[in-house]
């Protein structure tokens, strides 16, 4: 199992980032179909972050099956870690104000968790 366990916690980031993907396809089907505001699509990336980091939670938790809390926590920090390393390339500095950073980190990290508790 030990051998096996990062090959899980990477298919797994895999399967988050998909959902990712998805999510925010509807998103922006939505935002091109309904004019959204930009406050209403603000809160829909965030909605993407915790549903994503939540289920990939889950599932690290369901795949490792012990100590699910640290499993769906590490992933949900790893999901940040590499969108905050994808924005940091694209951006060529820091991506917003330190604020809005430790709040993302926040809500990754405690969906995640969340989603490793409920597993």
């Amino acid at each position: 199992m030990k051998s096996r366990t990062p090959w899980l916690v990477i298919r797994t980031l895999i399967i988050t980032y998909l959902i990712s993907a998805v999510l925010l396809a509807a998103l922006s089907f939505a935002l091109y179909r309904f004019r959204l505001p930009e406050a209403q699509v603000d809160m829909g990336v965030n909605a993407v972050y915790i549903l994503s980091c939540l289920a990939g939670g889950l599932i690290a938790g369901k795949v490792l099956k012990t100590r699910r809390f640290f499993w769906g926590l590490l992933t949900g920090l790893l999901y940040f870690a590499f969108l905050f390393l994808m924005s940091l390339a694209q951006s060529g500095g820091l991506p917003g104000d330190l604020m809005h950073i430790l709040t993302v980190l926040g809500m990754c990290a405690g969906s995640g968790a969340a989603g490793g508790i409920l597993s």
